[in-house]
């Protein structure tokens, strides 16, 4: 019995992972040996490359290509569009297979529509990339980057929302759950009311 829902115009190549409860829609395209957890849902004309990892209740929107290197942990949304690539330096005539860069998106992370990951990034826990932006580099937890280039511009929340200034203790709360969070370096926020971030700085 499957466990899973594939379009009858996705194309599931074999092997490949896919994991209960996860649905895939319209011109989707799975090549062999990628997987996918469990709850995810990937939209419309989605491909997903060989050796692609795809953590659990995973959202990716319409349009997006995942190409091999690329890892999504549990949690992580891609909005429409959203680019992702492996290679830095790409010439058609030069076969670069073998120097393809790994991208690893982090628990809860949100990449806005349209906006471009380029390869060998690591995108933080719950970061925020604003629809558009380009990111050439690592990205802090919670960071809220927008803009070409991506810059950073405050801090989100794992509830979705931007964190306001700190008040007189250093605490930044955030107005949709309560909870309260730190910047404990300038590139270094946690939060406080989370047992696995309070795990992290003991």
């Amino acid at each position: 019995m499957t466990l899973y829902f594939a379009h009858e115009s996705a194309y599931l190549d074999q092997p490949c992972t896919i994991g209960e409860g996860t649905k895939i829609w319209h011109f989707c395209h799975i090549m062999p040996h990628a997987s996918i957890g469990a709850h995810c849902t990937l939209g419309q004309n989605v491909m997903v490359a060989s050796h692609v990892q795809i953590g659990n209740n995973v959202k990716i929107q319409n349009n997006v290509s995942l190409y091999t290197g690329v890892e999504l942990e549990d949690d992580v949304f891609c909005g429409p569009s959203c680019v992702f690539t492996n290679v830095v330096n790409p010439r058609a005539q030069i076969n670069r297979q073998r120097e393809y860069q790994p991208t690893l998106v982090r628990r809860g992370a949100t990449i806005g529509a349209n906006a471009t990951i380029v390869c060998g990034a690591t995108i933080g826990r719950y970061a925020f990339i604003g629809a558009g932006a380009v990111i050439r580099g690592n990205v802090p937890d919670y960071a809220l980057i927008v803009g070409v280039p991506g810059k950073q511009r405050g801090w989100m929340s794992r509830h979705g929302q931007r964190l306001p200034l700190p008040d007189e203790n250093g605490i930044m709360t955030c107005q949709i759950s309560g909870w309260r969070y730190r910047e404990e370096q300038p590139s270094l926020v946690r939060c406080l009311d989370w047992p696995e971030d309070q795990a992290l700085t003991g």
